[in-house]
């Protein structure tokens, strides 16, 4: 499922792909498509929205 993410350097909008079979919550790292700096997403899936929300900080 495709969802997306601000960047916690630049503040661009990027897209991610999450694995939905890896469980509701979840936290990798993956680099900015624009400025490339590193950031940690968290992502947690939202039963009643239907949908993975996620949240990023530099690592």
């Amino acid at each position: 499922m495709e969802a997306g993410f601000q960047c916690a350097g630049c503040g661009e909008w990027n897209l991610t792909t999450v694995d939905e079979s890896a469980g509701r919550t979840q936290t990798y790292v993956e680099d900015c498509q624009v400025c490339c700096k590193p950031n940690l997403l968290c992502i947690e899936y939202d039963v009643s929205a239907d949908e993975y929300f996620v949240t990023a900080v530099l690592e």
